[in-house]
């Protein structure tokens, strides 16, 4: 659905407030409406509200009397939160969800996929840190594909004749 790309590096003000650039702005087509929620990573996941829509569906499929299913659905939809952007492409970060990514004054938005990631700098410059061999073997890990092995089908003994019998 959407392909969003880029770094931006952000400041939040003394309201909580981020402003988004003119150049990030023209990814988004005219959107103002987006929902921030927690992400696994320590950081805040920003949707477009069509994306969101779909993140929650997939959350609908959870059994809520399955503990696991149930705690994930709570941690995804706790805090998360409706913004919309004013005239200026402004929008307020919840007090709460700036505290679980750690976020107090620099940020960097990285467009990934159909969402944009919210990072404490200091954060991701961590979370980048990797040294060019150890990165060398994650990719080659998570981007080589291992070639599916066809196993033989199971046979059914009662309708197998065994070879050499008359």
């Amino acid at each position: 659905m959407y392909q969003f790309l880029g770094e931006y590096e952000l400041k939040v003000d003394t309201k909580n407030r981020i402003a988004l650039p003119a150049a990030l702005r023209k990814q988004f087509n005219g959107m103002n409406h987006f929902v921030i929620s927690r992400a696994l990573d320590k950081c805040l996941n920003f949707y477009p509200i069509e994306a969101w829509r779909e993140v929650e569906a997939e959350l609908e499929k959870l059994n809520p009397f399955v503990k696991k299913e149930r705690d994930f659905a709570r941690f995804v939809r706790g805090g998360a939160t409706e913004v919309i952007l004013d005239a200026q492409g402004r929008m307020v970060l919840p007090k709460r969800l700036m505290q679980y990514a750690n976020i107090e004054s620099d940020l960097i938005l990285l467009g990934n996929g159909n969402l944009f990631e919210m990072w404490d700098l200091t954060t991701y410059e961590t979370m980048l840190d990797i040294d060019p061999e150890d990165f060398s073997l994650l990719a080659e890990e998570v981007m080589t594909k291992e070639e599916e092995v066809e196993e033989a089908p199971l046979l059914d003994p009662s309708i197998v004749v065994p070879l050499g019998r008359r």
